[in-house]
């Protein structure tokens, strides 16, 4: 198989510290690192003047909170924007609200089974529940304050409510988990889709020019955002033949097709790359290349078309 994408892995950041990374934009990393985290979970504080906008506030975390508070100081905290609810990036959100009263902005979410416990792909358990923001945000709509001006772009794929916001005017845009320079994106069924992830990625790579440099949700900044968001798709279809080829030879599950695919895999990461698999093989049965008799499982037999 041929080499993926140039990851970078390296960072410059300390846990509480903000640091400037674009004039206006400061970002705070959560100390929550993991296999799914990297160094933490990034939040970005962006304005020049007297009012804030925050953009993912992060796990529930004291320090981290109280990090935020102090780098705000005596400015206010306007708006909350959410790129997407995955917990890492939201369980903060209550108490940042009752300590600043800002307004939450985002595309909003409808749990599939409200109040239900669920396991995420990174195996923690968390309680399925709708989220209303107080702005809802979908494709190209704007929100604009006192010297900063973003605007929504739609890019489910990692999750179905997932936004990407561009600060207007800098080059910079607010990537979230759907494109970062440490790693790819977690595709992770069911709500995690394949099929609008690569849409999503094609729409960033119709935007040549206009962005010049990526701050996603984990990781440092991206550089060369084009050149990534190629690499990413070219990965993904290579990705997707292989998986084709596989089924087409007579490793013909998921469970058998993963350790065929992720050579040397860290075990902690199995159920991920399974869930991965697994969403190649529901955009393969969609586009009519594979077929499944039953309902599609890890363990189901599949066929090419």
């Amino acid at each position: 198989m041929a080499e993926g994408p140039h990851f970078r892995t390296t960072m410059d950041f300390a846990y509480g510290v903000a640091r400037e990374l674009a004039p206006g934009v400061m970002r705070l990393v959560a100390n929550n690192p993991g296999p799914f985290t990297f160094k933490g979970t990034n939040t970005y504080l962006v304005g020049r003047g007297d009012d804030l906008v925050l953009i993912d506030p992060g796990p529930e975390d004291a320090a981290h909170r109280d990090a935020i508070l102090a780098t705000i100081g005596r400015r206010r905290l306007r708006h909350i924007l959410i790129t997407h609810t995955h917990r890492d990036h939201v369980d903060g959100l209550p108490a940042l609200i009752d300590a600043t009263g800002a307004s939450t902005a985002g595309f909003g979410r409808r749990a599939k089974q409200p109040g239900v416990r669920r396991i995420s792909a990174s195996g923690g358990e968390y309680v399925d529940l709708d989220f209303v923001p107080d702005v809802r945000l979908g494709q190209g709509d704007r929100l604009a304050g006192d010297g900063w001006a973003f605007t929504a772009l739609h890019t489910p794929g990692h999750a179905p409510d997932h936004l990407s916001f561009e600060l207007e005017g800098t080059g910079v845009l607010f990537s979230g988990d759907h494109v970062m320079g440490w790693n790819t994106s977690v595709i992770a069924p069911p709500e995690g889709s394949m099929a609008d992830y690569m849409r999503s990625l094609e729409l960033l790579g119709e935007r040549a020019g206009r962005d010049r440099v990526y701050l996603p949700g984990h990781g440092g900044r991206v550089e060369e955002p084009q050149r990534l968001v190629k690499a990413f798709l070219l990965h993904r279809r290579m990705r997707e033949q292989a998986i084709l080829d596989c089924i087409r030879s007579g490793t013909n599950t998921v469970k058998a097709i993963v350790p065929a695919i992720y050579r040397g895999l860290d075990p902690k990461l199995t159920n991920a790359a399974s869930l991965s698999v697994l969403a190649h093989v529901e955009h393969l049965i969609a586009r009519g290349l594979v077929r499944c008799d039953s309902p599609l499982s890890a363990d189901r037999a599949l066929s090419a078309v």
